[in-house]
């Protein structure tokens, strides 16, 4: 095996070697760093492994002989249908990447218009908590949630704490699923965000948790969820959750976050819109759950 090696890399140059090696492995620790602490670290461990054992027993040992010569045909027919099977095992993962290399700056706009958004929605969030109302409010950023905004009932209406504390009284035939928010206006209220898949989360945890983890693994949104059995609030983003905040946490960690993102825009009511819109109508504990 050692001869093997001596006579793959004999025909290098010395910089060359390091310099390709170098390179792979930092492809291969931002690939760790990337999955570590989601659903596909323990697979993409095991299929390294896997790999690994089979390429030293079949190309390594096997070489030059004709030993395990049905194993390589086998092997080499393999490795493009377990390319192709990671791409759909790994398909969130690969989405968030996307996301991550694609974003930039998500809104535009004053300073302002962050502060006055974050402070609305925290402080109608504080008294959802208070009450035990559930909530779950999705705050869209780079990635257009129009898909999911189409099942819902359409608002579009300027965001202030109010309305999102009438869209979430228990009376309120809106109330039960999600609303997304776009800038500095409701965008849709009884929005079904997509659940993610059984035991992501521990058992504990109910639909609207999983909602919002769902929707988080399929865009770049902020989601906060206001638990209607013991009113704890928590923040979702990519995947993740940190549980059980206060709600002046839960305003430094937006402020924190849209502000790193970008600024929200201020937008105007549409041609025809009415200012009277808003009248008529997120595992951490603060650790890991």
């Amino acid at each position: 095996m050692l001869q093997y090696l001596y006579q793959v890399f004999r025909g290098y140059e010395l910089y060359e070697v390091v310099i390709e090696l170098a390179f792979i492995w930092v492809c291969v620790y931002f690939i760790y760093r990337f999955l570590r602490g989601t659903r596909g670290a323990g697979v993409i461990k095991g299929v390294a492994f896997l790999l690994i054992v089979t390429t030293l027993l079949i190309r390594v040992l096997g070489k030059g002989s004709d030993a395990f010569g049905r194993l390589n045909f086998l092997y080499d027919r393999l490795l493009g249908l377990l390319a192709i099977l990671l791409i759909v095992v790994f398909q969130p993962e690969l989405r968030q990447a996307m996301i991550q290399l694609g974003g930039a700056r998500f809104f535009r706009g004053s300073q302002r218009a962050v502060e006055d958004v974050v402070a609305s929605i925290c402080r109608a969030v504080k008294e959802l908590s208070q009450r035990r109302y559930g909530a779950l409010i999705a705050i869209e950023r780079s990635v257009k949630l129009g898909g999911l905004v189409e099942g819902g009932e359409t608002l579009d209406a300027r965001l202030s704490a109010r309305l999102l504390e009438s869209i979430f009284w228990p009376s309120n035939p809106l109330h039960d699923l999600g609303v997304v928010v776009r800038g500095n206006r409701i965008i849709a209220a009884s929005v079904q965000y997509p659940l993610a898949e059984e035991g992501i989360l521990p058992r504990r945890f109910g639909s609207r948790h999983r909602a919002a983890i769902g929707l988080t693994l399929e865009s770049d949104c902020l989601v906060i969820i206001v638990s209607e059995q013991n009113g704890a609030i928590s923040l979702a983003e990519r995947g993740k959750m940190m549980y059980d905040i206060s709600a002046e946490q839960l305003h430094d960690q937006l402020l924190s976050r849209l502000r790193s993102a970008g600024e929200i825009k201020d937008e105007e009511p549409p041609s025809g819109g009415s200012e009277n819109d808003e009248v008529g109508t997120t595992i951490e504990k603060v650790g890991a759950a």
